[in-house]
């Protein structure tokens, strides 16, 4: 099957489906370059998607730790690499369908171009050889008829018996030269059929065929290009099915990985306070008053219960700090975190120890290697100078000495609370009546916060004979001193019920710290409030109950 046998006669037809067959390829090349876009726009939207719910990690305190969360940003990051593969369809696509496609489209139409002149120009060729045969034909056939003009009316001369004879010869003459004109015109007329057969035959039998033939082979080439176009076009999908399948494996063991239990302990481990719930109310008898009589043992046993607690004022107050989940007190992040629950405390502290263990054991190993360097540096001067290393040997010392100094500050913290913690169960379990509410658990608002980086912990009730009663009413007798205390930090005191000091002041001590971090304290001028004890300097008086010295 060939064109050139087949479609000799169809020149503007090979035309037009040529041209179509260019169309077509274009218009496959356009719907790949909008795929191209669309993955583009995919992967650009994936991972705009990714980037917008990403954790923005500021700090270690922000990093996902609950399995369910960390499960959904490895999601996120396999996402991620599901949108690069996109990225990469996209490329391959570009580089393998639509820019070759560009390329052979281009080649195609300059192809097409050059075959099509070709075929023009030899039919414009046989046109001018059927012309020049048509000429000469046209000139053949005047001539005939001139030469049968002559023939007549030389035959009608010599007919005629008044015609003279030099009019016959004249007639005979003129017979003669049409009659060589024609001959003549027929032999150029013979020869030029004979050039136009020839040249038409090689036209349709050899030309042409052979410019058919080129466009058949030109086409073809176009639907095999296509095909090609086609298999790359899937290949460039398939190539990233093995990666794309990885990513959906990651996220399906993601999803594998959650925990509910774990992400349970991490709950507790995050907001465990360390307190222990608070003690059943005392029942308050409101009608030990009403039989009372007015006697000298009755006065005195009512001056002995002046510094007991009101019942309504107990009971008022103690609604408004016994629960746990109130409002967040506002208070400033202190350096040994006295301002979170003793369990938070022990955590942070100990987390803080162990990072500075790591940085002094930095420190150390730099010591290490500068020495070494100075040994080397002593004994072949040549590669160094000792004596510039010792700049950088002092600021490491300093460095380690600092870092010994807040390791053993923060040790002595971590030891206040362990020893806290461990005898805090012997203490709450007082037996003095008027014991509301549990030490150490409310803040300074009589509220605790639930958030386990922004626990507060304030000042305690007033426990035993000196509880809620004299945060309401002044009593005419305040509480004795039995001890007094100088500021070694300064303390802001924003919060209800705290006393703000600054550093270096004195004041009194009314109430000893009963293991919750605070202890309350008297100004000169009688203005009462809670300090933190990690912040004082105490001195208790030899008379009193527990004389000891506290830094």
């Amino acid at each position: 099957m060939s064109w050139g046998t087949e479609l000799w006669d169809q020149f503007d037809s090979l035309d037009k489906h040529t041209q179509w067959g260019i169309d077509f390829l274009e218009r496959y090349a356009k719907f790949v370059k909008e795929r191209i876009e669309i993955e583009q726009n995919y992967a650009k939207q994936l991972r705009n998607l990714v980037k917008k719910y990403c954790p923005k990690r500021s700090s270690k305190d922000e990093e996902p730790r609950f399995t369910s969360c960390i499960a959904f940003f490895n999601i996120l990051n396999e996402l991620n690499d599901y949108a690069g593969q996109r990225e990469v369809v996209a490329e391959e696509m570009a580089h393998r369908v639509y820019g070759e496609l560009m390329r052979y489209a281009h080649d195609l139409k300059t192809e097409r171009k050059m075959h099509l002149q070709e075929g023009r120009k030899a039919q414009q060729y046989l046109d001018m050889c059927w012309k020049q045969m048509d000429n000469s034909k046209k000139k053949f056939e005047r001539e005939c008829r001139e030469a049968e003009k002559a023939q007549q009316s030389y035959e009608r001369l010599d007919n005629d018996t008044n015609a003279t004879k030099a009019d016959v010869e004249k007639a005979k003459q003129q017979l003669n030269l049409r009659t060589h004109m024609a001959d003549e015109n027929k032999n150029e007329y013979a020869a030029q059929l004979q050039n136009f057969n020839g040249e038409q035959h090689k036209h349709f039998y050899v030309v042409i065929p052979q410019i058919y033939k080129q466009l058949q082979e030109m086409d073809e080439r176009r639907t095999v290009k296509l095909s090609e176009c086609y298999r790359g076009f899937a290949d460039s999908e398939r190539k990233v099915i093995p990666i794309i399948s990885k990513c959906l494996e990651g996220m399906i063991l993601a999803a594998k990985s959650v925990d509910e239990r774990r992400d349970s302990q991490m709950v507790v481990d995050s907001f465990k306070s360390g307190f222990e719930p608070p003690g059943d109310f005392p029942f308050e008898d409101y009608s030990q008053h009403i039989y009372r009589t007015i006697s000298d043992g009755t006065i005195s046993a009512s001056k002995q219960e002046s510094g007991k607690v009101d019942a309504k004022t107990t009971v008022g107050k103690a609604k408004g700090k016994l629960w746990l989940f109130g409002k967040k007190p506002k208070g400033p992040a202190l350096e040994d975190f006295s301002h979170l629950p003793p369990e938070q405390r022990r955590k942070k502290l100990q987390q803080r120890i162990d990072e500075l263990n790591r940085e002094l054991q930095k420190e150390s190993d730099q010591k290490d290697a500068l020495n070494k360097m100075k040994d080397v540096y002593e004994k072949n001067p040549q590669m160094g100078d000792p004596g510039s290393l010792q700049p950088k040997l002092a600021e490491t010392m300093n460095n380690i000495d600092r870092l010994r100094m807040e390791i053993h500050k923060n040790e002595a913290w971590l030891s206040e609370v362990e020893g806290k913690t461990g005898g805090r169960g012997d203490r709450r379990h007082s037996s003095d009546i008027n014991h509301l509410v549990t030490q150490g658990r409310e803040s300074p608002e009589g509220s605790y916060t639930d958030d386990g980086n922004q626990e507060v912990r304030g000042p305690p009730q007033q426990h035993g004979h000196h509880n809620e009663f004299d945060d309401e009413f002044e009593d005419d007798d305040p509480l004795p001193a039995i001890g007094h205390c100088k500021a070694i930090y300064p303390f802001d005191g924003h919060n209800e019920g705290t006393l703000a000091m600054k550093e270096g002041e004195v004041l009194y001590i009314i109430e000893e710290d009963k293991g919750d971090g605070w202890t309350r304290a008297r100004r000169q001028n009688g203005e009462e409030g809670y300090v933190p004890t990690s912040y004082i300097d105490v001195t208790l008086e030899k008379n009193s109950k527990g004389a000891v010295t506290y830094i």
